[in-house]
């Protein structure tokens, strides 16, 4: 899929690639039509392309890998787990209830490894989205979470978190139906759970609604995902009074898998497709699929005590600094 078909058009970086797709489609319809030998200077300008969506997806600021990973486009929750379980199935309900469509789970097999699986599900379309309401969980989402992860312990399952939210849903039902208290439940009782816990971030991952399925023993991160406690237009409008100064906003808080590597916040960079796992969601998410399967195998090395230990040591010690007098 070339990035003329895809949603992202809308984006201004991507403006000079698609200029540049179309010329050469344009070229090639000429050739084939007026006999042209003209494929081989076709093929360096297309090697040329490459090189320049090369130097573009390199050099993204924060606040383009933000906005390139909300394209529509991007792969959710439930495209990568089509690749990545076999035998898989949705399950629902948080038997309180309630049934958020915003965070989905269920079981399935990771190659040898039966699974659990929870993340945030946002939409393709507005009709879509609304459904999903914008892949912003409710407390009963959170809930539900809750409920699949302890049958995984209960059970001795593996667990697997998917995370791409804006953050959880603010609105005032949702306050009078508990999310804080949601939240906090969910990371409580994720420490105390005796499975190994892979979290992967695919998209946006924002404050607490992504914390609410965030505590793991590994944290994955694609290459051009987000992670952050606000979104950088909430924080330029608390700190300058202007949205406008997002850019700054994105650049100190940040947000992308390489800095957040460096900070010790996330474990491992997964390398995506060159234009984003948009480009190519199956090779995305087989990519992914080595990845947790060499995390996963690492992790059940360990006996389960060790395994909280670790999680409990490498949440503690996120913040630290030192002071030079």
């Amino acid at each position: 899929m070339t990035l003329t078909e895809r949603k992202a058009l809308t984006l201004d970086f991507l403006k000079p690639i698609v200029e540049l797709e179309n010329q050469i489609t344009h070229l090639y319809d000429l050739g084939e039509h007026n006999n042209f030998a003209i494929n081989q200077d076709l093929e360096i300008f297309k090697q040329e392309l490459q090189s320049l969506k090369q130097d573009i997806f390199s050099s993204l600021a924060p606040l383009q890998r933000l906005h390139l990973v909300r394209q529509a486009d991007r792969p959710t929750t439930l495209d990568y787990i089509q690749y990545l379980l076999d035998d898989w199935i949705e399950l629902h309900g948080d038997r309180g209830g309630a049934d958020d469509p915003a965070l989905v789970g269920g079981i399935g097999k990771l190659n040898d490894h039966s699974v659990v699986f929870v993340g945030h599900q946002r939409g393709k379309d507005t009709k879509d989205n609304v459904t999903r309401n914008f892949g912003m969980p409710s407390p009963g989402g959170y809930r539900k979470a809750l409920r699949l992860m302890r049958y995984a312990s209960r059970f001795g399952l593996p667990i697997l978190t998917f995370i791409d939210t804006p953050g959880a849903w603010a609105g005032i039902e949702a306050e009078r139906l508990g999310q804080g208290e949601a939240i906090a439940m969910n990371l409580r009782e994720m420490f105390s759970f005796n499975v190994p816990i892979l979290c992967t971030i695919i998209g946006e991952g924002g404050s607490g609604g992504a914390l609410g399925i965030g505590i793991g023993d590994k944290i994955l991160m694609l290459e051009y995902a987000v992670y952050t406690v606000a979104t950088p237009e909430a924080c330029a409008a608390i700190l300058w009074k202007n949205s406008q100064q997002s850019p700054e906003a994105a650049e100190a808080l940040k947000i992308t898998s390489a800095d957040l590597k460096i900070l010790g916040i996330i474990d491992e960079i997964v390398a995506e497709p060159l234009g984003g796992s948009q480009a190519n969601p199956k090779i995305a998410a087989l990519t992914l699929k080595t990845v947790l399967l060499q995390e996963l195998d690492s992790l059940l090395c360990c006996t389960s005590e060790q395994r909280k230990q670790k999680r409990y040591n490498k949440f503690r010690k996120m913040g630290t600094f030192y002071e030079i007098q």
